[in-house]
């Protein structure tokens, strides 16, 4: 006699199988979500950091230039570009980085997901006192 399966007891695994990965995923995607908001979060405040550092060694004034003032230093306020690295072709961990014009009198930092459904669900900016805010809404990298 032989022994094995019937096609009515793979049919039930298969079926348990697909109702844990229904329930998972979700869940999986919304951690992945959390974890690039709080990526996000944490970059601007290093980005942030450098600004306010470089203005506290130079009597106020922020840097105009990000490369060669920021960067380009020894030693360096910040240790990678974000505005050139993560753009909303290359996002780093789901987001987009701009800086806008910076100029000697403060700054405006944007981080937004690539997709508001899948990087992130709000976009963030900190601002000259390292001020970092959200509106609570989505406005994806282009």
């Amino acid at each position: 006699m032989k022994r094995g399966f019937t096609l009515v007891e793979i049919m039930i695994v298969v079926a348990i199988i697909a109702l844990l990965a229904a329930i998972a995923i979700p869940n999986l995607l919304r951690q992945r979500i959390t974890a690039n908001e709080s990526a996000a979060q944490a970059t601007l405040r290093t980005i942030s950091t450098a600004f306010e550092t470089y203005a506290a060694a130079h009597d106020g004034q922020y840097p105009t230039d990000v490369a060669t003032q920021l960067i380009d230093v020894t030693p360096p306020y910040l240790n990678e570009n974000y505005f050139t690295k993560c753009t909303a072709a290359a996002p780093c961990s789901g987001y987009a980085y701009d800086a806008g014009t910076p100029a000697v009198t403060g700054y405006t930092i944007t981080g937004r997901p690539t997709s508001c459904t899948t990087s992130g669900t709000k976009s963030f900016t900190v601002t000259t006192g390292g001020v970092l805010a959200t509106d609570g809404t989505c406005t994806a990298a282009s």
